[in-house]
């Protein structure tokens, strides 16, 4: 809608209620002095707000040259129309090789109420891919201006780059070093969430600053994203809610649209599952620790798929290749392996440790290992012990853990069988190994390990035992700062980087990107959970690697029986997670429901039993094979039975359009600006050379305004941009940045979203000046006394979202003015067959006086197909919105039912219990009428429409005397 406020021309972009009654209007400046300028009016506080008449709108002779500046003027009108179906419209066309699978998810978020989903798509199948088509989709929907990521610390960079790079939405990275850069740039006390639309933040960033945090809680979003959303469900048996949950529950009630990443969304509980499914809908679950499948599956709230699931699509996915390196144990290793079974306890054992089981079990765990992590657990306790009080046990338990550590210092490196195996496997400091890589050539590889003394050590001893120099061996540890973590992988995964070994703990088993360069993965001990399995194995194993992985694990290989015994049971831990990669999908599922601690405590379990050691790794499988037959995600109470496989021709949308690409719509804007610059004696930088597919442009004063607030990093030397519409050429600058020093490519992508060409189509809007549309002489393309009245209208909710969007064309006769019945845009533009590189215009100022006297009774008619589509629209939006308010009722009910179970089975006072009844009660009341508030204020149709008159073209020459003669 048009408005006219405080004597300047705006266009109405967003619409809220006001704490004053009134209305919160958020615009865009279109005429002289505001142009491209966005501004927020209250309406109680204006004079005189004046909603811009369509039937007053001046039809003016498009003089430009081809008609440029009407044609883009329209064109660009048509590309800016906000889709309001459930197809994809742009995502799709971002700096990727799209496929359907990764569409799915916007599809399903675009099909529920509010766009809220949890994918849970397994390790490196594109989930940031996938999180940024459905973004980018909103905010062409105008549902996307402002944005928050909350990521690990480890991700922030790799995330802001590819969100960038591929879909060129600008995050500003407020990492440590990005937040003291905040401070210095807005004035003290002012909040930094209002200041920046579009945000990266680690969670654990604003749990450790309160001053944020607290900022934060304040802020209202358009579009929250948590990565690696497991890591903020609320935990089984955890003393009260996580500050991570605390802080994601109270986010979840900032945004419309919330979208949650996760290959391993859930701990095994229902409970913590729950709590992410509460997350993204307050009344999906009444009872957390029991919910079945079909009151949940048509919610749309989660989408989870395998590499099975989509291998059809993913081309050449090279399947893993895994091998095991046993390492025999040296003389030394036996004595303290032997030294350890035979050790007794007195005041240690007897006391379980969570995931480790008996302290004797945590030491067995420590040592297959490193020597190093298990002395370093024997100091820990033996300093505890000497703190406490004297007595015959204790002294007892020091003796044996003195004798212990001396048994286990004679390990050193070179008796360290397994850490030998591994040199062997690399090839020692010349040559290759068994594993094939070279330190010489650019070639990458991968270590991790689960303890941090084992990580300390490798980091100490590998690289002159292994020839390689300080600067081609790096260490990612949880203790690093965020920068460091980043600039760490950003190195790693740069080609010209001398960077040739990368020593990980697990902070680095989530989320981020190593497969760039590194298909080799080294397990130098094995995990006692099948989670963490999965997220090593994926930093390599992941969409877009193009060369085989290759997975090793390291084992020691003892002649003590019951060691040999413990190790095979690890081993079967290799073979379930091989299987699940390969047909399950999932290795949770071998977990039966169990968390990370649960699953290490049953591994702990098994090794504590006193059955024969050979036995013991088929009693281990046994027991994963039963709980993989009795297994029961709580995704599947979410996940619709086989979800249907669509094409992209199904799920996507082609809207019209007068130019057959972005960058041929760039080209002519490029030159109509150029001139029209020119004529007010500016110079306008810029080339677009369609057979490379590329534009260049020096960014001239009024975009240099507008690009202030875009990250630093993301700003080119001199503002001179460098785009390309090209995806392959794109792919190209990005492995050519990977080369070099630099994590962003100095080519950017070319499609509407970018700043430079949102900045053309503002100045593009502005063409014709204040409540004007253009006129278009096409006298060989439609009969004389013929026009044709192109409008474009809808009707918004009560925020200002677009419900209904709808183009038309209204016949006109303009020698008598009698006004035909509108038709559909498309089927104008076939009668139009227009060319907007081949149209002619003599330049010459006509007669408009009848377009302008038949221009209401246009408006007239297109308020009646307005009104037409309204009807059929609100038609279907109301039988939906009724089957959710059902919904709605017996989920209601279902909530009631469930807090009367919950007091039934407490043993409080009544009293008490009445209290907590009406607590609950009212809390339940609140949750459901801010639910509907929400319903009510983005499902239903205002009555007023707003209509735009977007050009007008006729048959008529310019002299409707000549054509009379």
């Amino acid at each position: 809608m048009r408005l006219e406020i405080r004597d300047a021309e705006w266009r109405l972009t967003r619409l809220d209620h006001s704490s004053d009654g009134g209305y919160l209007l958020g615009c865009t400046g279109l005429s002289e002095l505001v142009r491209g300028r966005e501004a927020q009016f209250l309406s109680r506080l204006e004079d005189e707000i004046r909603i811009l008449d369509p039937a007053t709108t001046e039809l003016v002779d498009d003089l430009s040259q081809g008609y440029r500046a009407g044609l883009l003027n329209l064109a660009t009108q048509l590309r800016d129309t906000a889709p309001t179906d459930e197809r994809i419209h742009l995502g799709h066309h971002a700096a990727m090789d799209a496929l359907p699978f990764q569409l799915e998810p916007t599809r399903q978020a675009l099909g529920q109420p509010r766009a809220r989903i949890l994918v849970a798509d397994a390790v490196g199948l594109g989930k940031t891919l996938e999180a940024g088509i459905l973004t980018s989709e909103l905010i062409h929907r105008g549902r996307g201006k402002r944005i928050l990521v909350l990521a690990v610390k480890s991700m922030l960079g790799q995330f802001q780059q590819e969100f960038w790079n591929r879909f060129t939405i600008p995050l500003t990275r407020l990492d440590s070093q990005g937040l003291a850069r905040v401070r210095g740039r807005i004035p003290a006390n002012h909040n930094p969430f209002h200041y920046f639309d579009r945000a990266i933040i680690s969670i654990d960033t604003l749990k450790q600053d309160i001053e944020y945090r607290h900022y934060l809680e304040q802020a209202h979003w358009d579009i929250i994203i948590i990565d690696e959303a497991h890591n903020v469900a609320e935990r089984a048996g955890a003393h009260g809610t996580s500050q991570r949950a605390r802080l994601a529950r109270l986010l979840a009630t900032r945004s419309d649209t919330l979208i949650m990443l996760s290959a391993t969304p859930h701990d095994g509980k229902a409970e913590s599952f729950a709590s992410l499914m509460n997350m993204l809908d307050p009344t999906a679950i009444a009872n957390p620790s029991d919910y079945a499948h079909e009151d949940f599956r048509d919610k749309g709230l989660v989408i989870r798929r395998f590499k099975k699931d989509v291998r059809d699509q993913l081309g050449d996915f090279p399947d893993r290749e895994i091998a095991r390196h046993h390492a025999p144990a040296s003389r030394e290793e036996e004595h303290a392996f032997g030294e350890l079974m035979n050790v007794t306890f007195h005041t240690l054992d007897g006391k379980r440790t969570a995931g480790s089981g008996l302290f004797r079990t945590r030491l067995e765990k420590t040592l297959f290992s490193s020597p190093a992590a298990c002395l370093s657990t024997i100091n820990n306790r033996l300093k505890r012990l000497e703190k406490q009080e004297a007595s015959p046990e204790r002294d007892a338990d020091i003796s044996s853990l003195e004798g212990l550590a001396l048994a286990i210092r004679a390990v050193t490196p070179e008796r360290f069988g397994k850490y030998q195996a591994m040199l062997e496997l690399l090839g020692n400091k010349t040559g290759r190994g068994e594993l094939g890589w070279s330190r010489e050539s650019d070639d990458r590889l991968v270590i991790f390990t689960e303890s941090l003394v084992t990580l300390a050590f490798l980091e100490e001893h590998l690289p002159a035992d292994a020839g390689l120099k300080a600067n081609q061996v790096a260490v990612l540890r949880g203790t690093d700062r965020d920068r460091d973590l980043m600039a760490t992988v950003e190195t790693f995964n740069r080609g010209d980087s001398p960077l040739r070994l990368l020593l990980c703990s697990d902070v680095a088993a989530e989320g981020i990107n190593l497969h760039h360069r590194a298909h080799r993965l080294v397990h130098f001990d094995i995990p006692w959970s099948l989670m963490i399995f999965q997220q090593r194995n994926g930093r390599i194993d992941r969409y877009g690697q193009t060369r085989a992985p290759q997975i090793r694990y390291l084992l020691t290989e003892s002649q003590h029986p019951k060691v040999r015994g413990d190790q095979r049971v690890l081993e079967v831990l290799i073979d379930k997670d091989d299987q699940a990669s390969r047909n399950i999908g999932d290795p949770s599922e071998f977990s039966a429901g169990r968390t990370q601690e649960e699953q290490e405590a049953q591994v702990a379990e098994v090794l504590e039993r006193d059955d024969d050691p050979n036995d013991l790794s088929d009693i281990f499988a046994g027991l994963l094979d039963n709980q993989l037959e009795q297994s029961e995600s709580p995704l599947d109470a979410f996940i619709p039975e086989g979800p249907p496989a669509r094409g992209l021709a199904e799920l996507t949308a082609q809207p019209p359009r007068l130019y057959p690409s972005t960058l041929a719509w760039s080209r002519a804007a490029i030159d109509w600006l150029r001139q029209a610059m020119r004529n007010q004696g500016q110079e306008l930088q810029a080339s677009v050379d369609e057979s490379a597919q590329r534009l260049e442009i020096v960014a001239p004063a009024d975009l240099r305004q507008r690009l202030a607030y875009l990250p630093r990093e993301i700003r080119p030397e001199h503002d001179r941009f460098i785009l390309t519409a090209d995806v392959e050429r794109m792919q190209q600058a990005l492995d050519q940045a990977r080369q070099e020093d630099d994590p962003w490519p100095t080519v950017q992508y070319l499609w509407p979203q970018h700043p430079v060409l949102e900045w053309l189509r503002d100045r593009i809007l502005n063409a014709f000046g204040r409540h004007t549309a253009p006129v278009i002489r096409v006298p060989g393309h439609l009969p004389a006394g013929q026009a044709r009245f192109l409008l474009q209208g809808g009707y918004p909710n009560r925020r200002g979202q677009s419900l209904i969007q709808a183009w038309c064309a209204v016949p006109v006769n303009t020698d008598n003015g009698q006004v035909g019945e509108p038709m559909a845009l498309e089927d104008a533009l076939a009668e139009l067959a227009l060319d907007p590189m081949a149209l002619p215009n003599p330049g010459i100022p006509g007669d408009t006086s009848t377009l302008q006297a038949a221009l209401p009774g246009a408006v007239s008619a297109a308020e009646r197909y307005l009104e037409a589509t309204r009807q059929v629209r609100e038609a279907e939006l109301n039988e939906r919105l009724n089957a959710q308010m059902q919904a709605m009722d017996a989920l209601k009910a279902r909530h009631r039912q469930q807090i009367e179970l919950d007091l039934a089975s407490s043993r409080e006072q009544e009293a008490r219990k009445q209290r907590r009844r009406e607590e609950r009660t009212a809390q339940l009341q609140r949750v459901f009428d801010d639910y509907l508030d929400w319903l009510e204020a983005t499902q239903q149709i205002e009555r007023q429409p707003w209509l735009q008159v977007a050009a007008v073209f006729t048959g008529d020459p310019a002299t409707t005397k000549e054509r009379q003669a």
